[in-house]
């Protein structure tokens, strides 16, 4: 009897998601979009200005997740962290900087330092999402 090779492959962590990602430093958006796409997941962006983060906010398609840099070109995400919290889309921020530079909103949000653990990052994104839909 022959098995499939795909019917015993588990899913990976982040199979049919769709994760935002915010970052103005290209190679580490790149790093990023391509370590969220190595797990499963469709990208929404990179993008690395807070006009075209808002744009894609509200250009009406699902997002699931976000990585959010704190700092985009001198502007802090929080528009669009607000906006993410009232929707119930589960995010991570990203930072070079201290954890007192978050709003106080926002401390119940995981924070990943610079230079980020990528693997450390799609699991976080994955429990988040999981935590969500339990």
């Amino acid at each position: 009897m022959a098995i499939s090779p795909t019917s015993s492959r588990p899913l990976s962590p982040l199979s049919g998601r769709r994760i935002f990602v915010v970052e103005d430093e290209y190679f580490l958006a790149d790093d990023i979009g391509r370590a969220c796409r190595a797990l499963g997941a469709d990208v929404a962006g990179p993008v690395g200005d807070l006009d075209d983060a808002l744009r894609i906010l509200h250009d009406g398609s699902i997002l699931d997740a976000a990585v959010l840099d704190v700092n985009i070109r001198s502007q802090m995400i929080f528009p669009v962290a607000r906006e993410l919290k009232a929707r119930n889309v589960p995010f991570i921020f990203t930072t070079g900087y201290d954890k007192v530079t978050i709003s106080p909103e926002f401390h119940d949000v995981p924070i990943l330092e610079k230079p980020i653990d990528l693997p450390a990052m799609g699991q976080k994104l994955a429990a988040l999402i999981a935590d969500l839909h339990c």
